[in-house]
């Protein structure tokens, strides 16, 4: 079966080809941080208007990559939710579009399912099942995962994600959009213990998390500095804001672990790609005794290639899911734990 996957779910165009029997066949991805760059964060408007220009020349771009005529697609699987309202109609209305003129089925897919699958393309792949930490601009969320559609919430954020307290922070510190890399790459620059910050909810005896009380530490720090604060404190306070999310992140998954009896971890979403996070986790796994997956460094933050495949394993498991029916509509709001196995 040949999938094809749209994401548009914020500022990342996203189309690729999955098979089934071959696994990926290509993939392209367009994004617009230079364009929202200006703006310090996504314009929504914006957004939505570059959605439209990308989608067409990067349906071509992956079929001229994977050698196939359009006629060949057997599905299109396409974000549904949650996301930005305008950008996910766009995705939707291309996909369907398509799917009408080609007269192929289609399937709404949840951008946080296709996350949390993405470990699966990679060359090792977990089995499941496996606790999944999903952190990213919009989410950081504890799963337990034990299939494609079984999926159990252990535990989320009450305030502000992850990713969101990252570009909050960079900016009270004047580096640019996006801030999650921009500040992680500061802080390789920063001495540890110079600034000490708060590790919110790390004994709550629970696994969710809080991130609003760190972001608002760093502006009490930046602000009791303002008037003659230097590159190396910028550094410093950076250096103590990763490592008070790192420290956060990686207790919780451990938590997690011990709590399910699990063995392996899963880490998906943008943050996943963070340098600092994963030498943590790769220092828990080896003393505690179990293995930690990321997806491949491409596939971190939102792209086509886990639309196609959670929409290809989606199918596998219920074939009659795909319809022919090309009214669509989107849900910018859809809480993973409304998807479970339907």
């Amino acid at each position: 079966m040949l999938v094809l996957g749209v994401e548009s779910s914020c500022d990342e165009t996203g189309l690729a080809l999955y098979d089934t029997q071959n696994g990926l066949l290509a993939h392209a991805l367009y994004s617009q941080v230079a364009m929202h760059e200006e703006y310090g964060g996504v314009v929504p408007e914006l957004a939505s208007r570059d959605h439209v220009r990308r989608a067409i020349p990067l349906l071509e771009l992956v079929l001229k990559q994977a050698s196939v005529p359009c006629s060949a697609v057997d599905a299109i699987a396409y974000t549904q939710g949650p996301g930005l309202a305008g950008a996910l109609l766009v995705g939707a209305s291309v996909a369907c579009g398509l799917g009408l003129a080609l007269d192929k089925p289609m399937l709404g897919v949840h951008h946080l399912e296709g996350h949390l699958l993405s470990p699966l393309l990679a060359s090792d792949p977990p089995a499941f099942p496996f606790v999944a930490l999903l952190v990213s601009g919009g989410h950081t969320q504890l799963m337990r995962v034990d299939g494609v559609g079984q999926y159990a919430l252990l535990g989320e954020t009450v305030d502000d994600a992850a990713g969101e307290a990252f570009d909050k922070s960079a900016k009270l510190l004047g580096l640019g959009y996006p801030g999650g890399p921009a500040i992680s790459r500061l802080a390789e620059f920063g001495d540890p213990g110079v600034f000490t910050l708060p590790r919110p909810m790390l004994h709550s005896k629970d696994l969710n998390f809080s991130f609003s009380g760190l972001k608002t530490a760093v502006l009490t720090v930046v602000k009791t500095r303002i008037a003659n604060i230097c590159e190396q404190d910028k550094a410093n306070v950076a250096r103590a804001f990763v490592d008070a999310i790192v420290d956060v992140l990686v207790a919780k998954c451990l938590a997690a672990l011990k709590q399910t009896g699990l063995k392996r971890l899963v880490i998906a979403g943008g943050v996943g790609a963070n340098r600092q996070l994963r030498e943590a986790l790769n220092a828990a796994a080896e003393k505690k005794r179990f293995r930690v997956f990321y997806p491949e460094l491409e596939f971190c933050t939102d792209n086509g290639a886990m639309i196609a495949f959670a929409g290809a394993m989606r199918l596998q498991m219920h074939p009659d899911a795909a319809q022919r029916d090309y009214s669509f509509n989107v849900r910018p709001r859809w809480p993973l734990d409304e998807l479970r196995n339907a």
